[in-house]
């Protein structure tokens, strides 16, 4: 019987098995011969102490045969001829974990994405970066993978349905994921990676007899009796299944608007608005750890940070260390940013996005404060949050000055309402602009953003400081409309056969959670269809 033992150990010990093995044998009190092998179970670090240490859990078998970790066992059908179709609008993880767990259940899922294949994809966003050309329909939120594919490849999750979380990282390792991702504690594949995994999956389910139609945009959806019919696409084609699941991603305005014109239940929902932070990297390694420079069997030091101000949470939001920032925009005229890392995360300089959450009631009273005439303040709208997200993103288009240039201020200079002078080294592509970002950002976002950065400063000395700039706006951080659905038979609950699913629904924030709800989603959908779902 292995027996569970939990060290912290220096960050060398983790690239030496003679090490670790060494420490496991100490920490048993045992001789290390003794030890057969081991499987680690958690690894994370430990920075508390002037010396970081890595913190592990590990099966370690003692004068016994050693067994490795049984994985995940998956059983895919093929589905060519499966009397069952189910269509899919969308291949971001929601889309695509749908898919896989429906072909496993014997149901042929035809899939269809507005944008191109992660290939072509790369090439809009070359375009994109280097030239201020935006292909609305191939960006960073849309295309093959979804919006995760090249903003980072982050696995982390609040989810307690560790069965679940651990099915889902052990597809991502089939699929061809380090294997580091079923015990790291903040498991991350990286944007250079991602693409090839999500490239496997989708020929995998091409295999197996599903289809994937790209450069297919949803268009209308036609329903008969509270009852969906068909969606009619860009290519003036009808297309017709058992199901339909919308798995279509945040940022997937049009449909939010097909759906309120056809009178298909919509609601607004909360989401966060604010900025991306970038300091070096080195800077907050030596915040972080107590050291410069780093160890280098550390990786680059992240950090995580939340306060309540003036009653609102604002917080740090997809925290990129050694990462990128990049222009997500989805719109000509609309400006958007986001951060990413490669796997190594191995750039100068460390990004987060700094949010504040937004309710409606927050927008209706600002829109009524600076007497907005571009905004109708109907209370009623479930557009209104989704319009406010996007007045907010068309100001800092023309603050940036055209072509995706960003405006910006140094961190220090933004808390004191002070211009810049001129903007640190750093990595957004298309340019900054200097920019005094209380021009730009609602009051209500701006003034807590302020108060934030000088109280995180005091959380983590050394964070707030005029190093750092302040990139105008993160504003994609999850759906600003939410498309309710039973909580049971998880269909919409004026239209049968249609089932709302993953983030762009409102139902999940990030890979692993749109995943998760993708799997759930085809579960759903079997069991509609009679199809027996047997345990994951």
């Amino acid at each position: 019987m292995p027996k569970s033992i939990t060290i912290q150990v220096p960050p060398q010990y983790t690239q030496s098995t003679a090490l670790l093995k060494s420490a496991l044998a100490e920490a048993a009190g045992i001789e290390s011969g003794q030890i057969s092998g081991y499987n680690i179970l958690k690894e994370s670090i430990d920075a508390r102490h002037r010396q970081p240490m890595i913190q592990l859990k590990a099966e370690v078998f003692i004068d016994e045969l050693f067994t490795p970790p049984t994985p995940f066992s998956f059983k895919w059908k093929k589905v060519n001829h499966s009397q069952n179709q189910v269509i899919i609008v969308g291949t971001g993880p929601a889309g695509l974990f749908a898919a896989l767990r429906l072909i496993e259940m014997g149901i042929k899922p035809v899939m269809i994405e507005r944008g191109k294949d992660v290939r072509a994809r790369r090439r809009d966003l070359a375009l994109l970066n280097k030239e201020g050309i935006l292909n609305p329909e191939s960006n960073y939120c849309f295309g093959e993978g979804g919006a995760g594919t090249y903003s980072d490849g982050k696995l982390y999750t609040r989810s307690k349905k560790r069965g679940d979380v651990q099915r889902i990282l052990e597809l991502f390792c089939h699929f061809g994921a380090d294997p580091g991702i079923l015990y790291k504690a903040h498991p991350h594949i990286g944007t250079n990676h991602l693409p090839q995994i999500i490239t496997a999956m989708r020929e995998h389910i091409r295999s197996c007899g599903g289809e994937i139609h790209f450069e297919t945009k949803l268009t209308d959806i036609i329903t008969r009796n509270n009852q969906w019919y068909t969606i009619e696409t860009n290519r003036k084609d009808s297309i017709k299944g058992d199901a339909l699941i919308l798995a279509t991603g945040h940022s997937a305005r049009d449909v939010f608007q097909l759906l309120h014109n056809r009178n298909i239940l919509i609601e607004a929902k909360a989401f966060a608005l604010g900025v991306r932070i970038e300091h070096p990297q080195s800077l907050i390694d030596a915040v972080q750890y107590h050291c410069n420079p780093r160890d280098p069997h550390l990786p680059p030091a992240s950090y995580s940070l939340v306060e309540q101000i003036q009653g609102k949470g604002v917080f740090s939001f997809c925290m990129c260390p050694g990462g990128i920032i990049a222009p997500a925009s989805t719109s000509p005229g609309e400006l958007v940013v986001n951060g990413w890392s490669p796997s190594k995360r191995n750039n100068p300089f460390a990004n987060s996005g700094m949010v504040v959450t937004v309710e409606q009631q927050d927008v209706l009273k600002w829109l009524h404060k600076i007497k907005s005439t571009a905004m109708a303040p109907d209370e009623s709208s479930p557009l209104l949050l989704m319009k406010f997200q996007q007045q907010v993103e068309q100001v800092a288009y023309r603050a940036g000055g055209g072509h995706f240039q960003a405006p910006a201020q140094r961190m220090v200079d933004f808390f004191n309402r002070k211009p810049s002078n001129d903007l640190p080294a750093n990595s957004y592509l298309p340019g900054l602009n200097s920019v005094q970002l209380q021009e730009v950002l609602p009051g209500f976002i701006e003034e807590r953003l302020r108060l934030a950065f000088q109280t995180f400063g005091k959380k983590m000395n050394g964070y707030f400081t005029n190093e750092a700039v302040v990139v105008a706006t993160e504003s994609r951080t999850s759906s600003p409309v939410r498309i309710p659905r039973d909580p049971k038979s998880l269909q919409h609950p004026q239209i049968s056969g249609l089932y709302p699913c993953g983030e762009g629904a409102g139902y999940a924030g990030g890979i692993v959670s749109a995943a998760m709800d993708g799997e759930r989603t085809a579960n759903a959908v079997a069991t509609t269809l009679g199809i027996e779902v047997k345990n994951l």
